[in-house]
């Protein structure tokens, strides 16, 4: 890292409100060759008590990223706005549109620094006329100008930060799509690292989606200042994943806090009930939780890798892109699809399709459940069955017992697939099936692999390569699996002439006869489930849905 040179900063700064942080001392250690160092520093906090030492590493992280060749510097916003360190007044440089209402976070600025805040965003509008929704920039560039000698180095800084164009890292979204396959590929993280803050969500907000999409809000905007200040020290040395990181830290914490207020008592409520809570949770999150806990917990998640995020945010653009959601536009287009009206189950209820449709990936969750194959209208015929669900990717399987228990799977490929084996019974599919159980009580069980990430590597060997299409990639292990051995932690679904299986390994979660009359449900390795309902059982009725709009790979 390239030695920059320690500036006079804090000018904007209301140091009566800074607490034990010294800004009158040597800046201390700043240059880095060692990027192991590095991230220890910046993780624990080594650059919080000194602001020049924060100040200088900031400018080297900064000047260090690949940018695009004609990146506006300080020189372009001295030239077009000049660069006073006096009172300018917010009036005379609204905010644009593309932040979408989001307000200047006070960060512990004095307040007519917020002024400079608006004049940095405003000049940036002009010089990125591409940006078209960036809600964050309000935060990211009030947190800068802490560290910034004048205006015109934290517009150089933001700058830096938008433009950045190394392959596959990105910091900033500048785009509706991108943010919006942001909030989804959250939602995706909830389902997988906090299974019971989102059961949470899902007791207590009539649009668990609605509640996600503040997720970046909570990390930068909500979040107090001596919070803030430690996310953007990791922030910036290791990127983007680490809003996710904190935002999922967050939604534990609150659903601890929230859970041992409310004990068993949870009600629904609207969804802005829901967003202004947790909202108020996060601005007080100081009465709870220091910075250094709120960290640990967020790295102590063993979240999937970033190259496998990134396949989950390109997955979820796509999904957007196929149905027209590129631009911000009225909520209900973005939201759980699932319409009471016009849903019909013998099995499940609207509301319980609901709490189904929250458990799934976010890009089918904008789908309408689409009813392709009931025993009642089809008859028993696993010939029927394959002729009805073949061709749609991911379907749905419901079933109800003659006990009048409930369960199911969801299954991530089409059952075309098992053709590939050809008559041999082989196994398919990715790590986004699930199997799940309604009756008597509602409980979803995931690839082993997402709480055990270790497991994977026991089955690479049986992997075939997988494709390099991203729109035809699941992020969680993202192959089509034939041939394994019994003791394989990814056997997720399997059908021939005799039987349909979901769940491998010693055991199957589900497996169906071939008269789709009788079944058995046992612990298996894949999903680490216990018996989905009576060991041996007799199917009363059994339902395929598909996911309109959604079209096998």
């Amino acid at each position: 890292m390239t030695q920059v040179m320690a500036v006079d900063c804090g000018v904007f700064v209301d140091w009566s409100q800074m607490g034990d942080v010294s800004h009158d001392v040597a800046p201390g250690k700043t240059e880095y060759k060692d990027l192991k160092e590095l991230k220890q520093h910046a993780r624990s906090g080594q650059w919080a008590k000194n602001h020049s030492q924060r100040s200088a590493v900031y400018q080297q992280l900064l000047k260090a990223l690949p940018c695009r060749t004609v990146t506006p510097d300080a020189a372009v916003y001295r030239d077009i706005v000049g660069n006073s360190n006096s009172k300018r007044n917010p009036s005379a440089y609204p905010l644009p549109e593309f932040v979408d209402g989001a307000p200047v976070p006070c960060y512990c600025l004095k307040t007519e620094s917020v002024g400079s805040v608006h004049a940095v965003i405003s000049c940036i509008a002009g010089q990125f006329p591409d940006i078209s929704y960036c809600p964050s920039l309000p935060a990211v560039t009030a947190l800068l100008l802490h560290w910034s000698a004048d205006e015109a180095q934290c517009f150089e800084s933001v700058s830096r930060m938008l433009a950045c164009n190394e392959p596959g890292r990105r910091l900033l979204d500048q785009t509706f799509l991108a943010y919006q396959s942001a909030c989804m590929t959250f939602g995706d993280l909830v389902h997988k690292y906090c299974p019971s803050a989102h059961k949470l969500m899902v007791a207590t907000a009539t649009d668990v989606l609605e509640v996600y999409s503040d997720w970046q809000r909570w990390v930068l905007g909500d979040l107090p200042f001596s919070f803030a200040a430690r996310v953007m020290d990791v922030y910036l040395v290791e990127g983007y994943k680490v809003l996710y990181r904190v935002a999922l830290a967050i939604l534990k914490f609150y659903r601890k806090q929230r859970s041992a207020a409310a004990g068993s008592a949870l009600t629904k409520q609207d969804s802005a009930a829901v967003r202004s809570d947790i909202q108020a949770f996060v601005q007080n999150i100081g009465k709870s939780v220091t910075p250094e806990r709120l960290l640990e917990k967020a790295f102590s998640i063993r979240l999937f890798s970033r190259k496998e995020i990134t396949l989950l945010q390109l997955a979820n653009e796509k999904s957007l892109q196929q149905r027209g959601i590129t631009v911000k536009q009225k909520r209900q287009n973005v939201q759980l699809a699932v319409n009471a009206d016009n849903f019909s189950s013998e099995i499940v209820s609207a509301k319980e399709i609901r709490d189904i449709w929250s458990w799934i990936p976010e890009r089918y969750a904008l789908c309408q459940p689409q009813l392709l194959f009931t025993t009642s209208t089809h008859g028993c015929s696993l010939n029927r069955f394959y002729s009805h669900c073949e061709g749609y990717e991911p379907t749905l399987m419901l079933i109800r017992t003659t006990d009048g228990e409930v369960c199911g799977a969801f299954l991530s490929t089409d059952w075309e697939e098992r053709k590939r084996g050809g008559n041999k019974l082989s196994f398919f599919g990715t790590g986004e099936c699930f199997v799940f159980k309604m009756k008597p009580e509602m409980e979803r069980y995931e690839w082993v692999v997402i709480k055990h990430p270790e497991l994977a590597n026991a089955s690479q060997a049986a992997l075939e390569k997988p494709a390099t299409e991203p729109s035809q990639l699941s992020p969680f292990l993202s192959a089509r699996h034939f041939n394994l051995n019994s003791r394989n932690t990814s056997m997720f679904m399997a059908g021939n002439i005799d039987s349909i299986i979901i769940g491998g390994g010693e055991g199957n979660a589900l497996y169906i006869d071939s008269e789709l009359n009788h079944g058995r449900t046992e612990r298996c390795l894949t999903f680490d489930n216990p018996p989905l309902c009576a060991e041996s059982f007799q199917i009363a009725l059994l339902e395929v849905w598909g996911f309109k709009d959604a079209m096998a790979s």
